[in-house]
């Protein structure tokens, strides 16, 4: 007998009401993704107030996004191992007890700890939600329409944390920030110890420790790497050495799951599942186009077309309530007409809008060369996201949800990271040939339009890998 065959199991399938469960998965989601993104308009009065100095700041956000990415592996296989319900709630508590120690610290010390501590909350949760989501909606319709609010409560999460960090900052304190998510968080504790009672807590096996220290300290090395580019540019000693490291450790951690581990913490044998190794692929991919099109499209309107942050998020909204909107009705569409169709069709809008951005100049409009490309690329990520998470986490067994859940996550955030910086030396090295002094808005223009014919060819090799996943998602026996 096993250790998975002697695992404590519900009687049937899970009492709490449906309706409660993604609820309670889509309010975490939200929880992450919000606070990765609602202390960047409070920087300002934290370095006043605290005395951060310009290079230290920064970390007050990459604190939190190393660890986030870092330590999403270990998170996913813990929901596996010990249960997603408590791996939820554990997350929970080391995401909202943080956020407390951040309101009231004193000194930058402790803010930039409270964030890396949150950071490790963020890196369970997220796994933990997934695995939530994928043990308890058995029927596929059911499942997709989990996933589409999912994905749709995370780009409210980052919708919602543009707008309320300042809000919140000018009306109340930056404290506020990181204050609010305390009784938020206290309030999610009590739902998930409740709502997800019924759920089984994991299986008796040991977490593979050799496998989570390689692999978390790879990810961890790579992501800081990156983060570095910016600064050094990519050739230098303090960006190159990391990543070189990051790459080096991630090598050790595949041969330490391939040929060391008894019970890996990433087992290979998941990379046979179509669906987890393209779709991972695919997501890896998908991380740079939510940057191209958030990040890049509000510098175009700030430093290009001249606008203020304010006007330039007021004009973000319509493409954001299209995301929100077409998550939520693509996810019936998923089980009825597969996940090729969607993915193709979401890189199409992805190389239609970003081909149409990159023709926008500095003398161009909000409304002619910006707002119907925008809401063509957001289409194009509700249809994307969700599709792709629910690919990369079908297929597999219950007691592998958390760790694909965790890979799943993983390969959109270090995309993500890797995809900011490429396509900001890229924009920079562009506006810089064509600048002879002060870039002028013609030279950023013709930088942003680099960004954009870049995110055109990355929807163009989405939509082209997308024919390699399955067709249709089955269901788990």
């Amino acid at each position: 007998m096993t250790s998975a065959d002697t695992a404590p199991r519900p009687a049937g399938p899970h009492a709490a009401p449906a309706l409660w469960v993604m609820a309670l998965a889509c309010a975490c989601q939200f929880m992450v993704i919000l606070d990765s993104s609602i202390v960047n308009l409070a920087l300002p009065s934290i370095r006043e107030e605290l005395g951060f100095t310009p290079t230290g700041l920064a970390w007050v956000v990459n604190g939190y996004l190393l660890t986030f990415a870092g330590f999403m592996l270990p998170g996913g296989r813990a929901a596996d191992l010990f249960g997603p319900r408590r791996m939820l709630v554990a997350g929970l508590v080391l995401f909202s007890a943080p956020s407390l120690a951040g309101g009231l610290a004193a000194a930058p010390q402790v803010l930039v700890a409270a964030r890396a501590v949150q950071g490790v909350g963020a890196a369970l949760m997220a796994p933990a939600t997934l695995a939530v989501i994928n043990t308890s909606f058995a029927e596929p319709n059911a499942r997709a329409r989990a996933f589409g609010a999912w994905s749709a409560a995370g780009g409210l999460g980052g919708m919602a944390g543009a707008i309320a960090g300042g809000a919140i900052t000018t009306g109340l304190s930056w404290r506020w920030v990181f204050l609010i998510n305390v009784p938020i968080g206290a309030a999610l504790i009590v739902v998930a110890v409740t709502t997800l009672a019924g759920m089984r807590t994991g299986r008796r096996e040991s977490l593979d420790l050799a496998g989570a220290v390689t692999g978390t300290a790879g990810l961890a090395a790579l992501v800081y790497g990156v983060m570095q580019t910016a600064d050094h540019g990519w050739t230098s000693a303090r960006a190159a050495g990391p990543v070189v490291a990051g790459l080096l450790l991630l090598v050790v951690f595949t041969v330490v799951e391939a040929r060391l581990a008894t019970r890996p913490m990433m087992p290979l044998r998941l990379f046979r599942v179509r669906g987890v190794a393209v779709g991972d692929g695919m997501l890896l991919l998908f991380g740079a186009i939510p940057i191209a099109m958030w990040y890049f499209t509000s510098l175009f309107l700030q430093n290009v077309l001249g606008h203020s942050a304010l006007r330039a998020g007021l004009e973000q909204t319509p493409a954001a309530v299209t995301f929100l909107v077409i998550a939520r009705w693509a996810a019936p569409l998923l089980p009825r007409i597969g996940v090729r169709s969607l993915v193709l069709t979401g890189g199409a809008c992805f190389v239609a809008g970003f081909g149409w951005l990159a023709q926008a100049h500095a003398g161009g409009g909000y409304l002619t060369g910006v707002l119907g490309p925008t809401l063509l690329v957001a289409t194009g990520i509700g249809l994307t996201f969700p599709t792709l998470m629910a690919a990369a986490t079908a297929d597999v067994a219950e007691g592998d949800a958390g760790i694909v859940g965790g890979l799943a996550t993983t390969a959109s955030q270090v995309g993500g990271s890797i995809g900011l910086a490429v396509l900001a030396t890229a924009a920079g090295a562009r506006t810089a040939s064509e600048a002879g002094g002060s870039p002028s808005p013609e030279a950023l223009a013709s930088g942003h339009d680099l960004v954009f014919l870049i995110a055109a060819g990355l929807g163009l090799v989405i939509a082209s890998g997308g024919m390699l996943l399955p067709r249709h998602r089955r269901d788990r026996r």
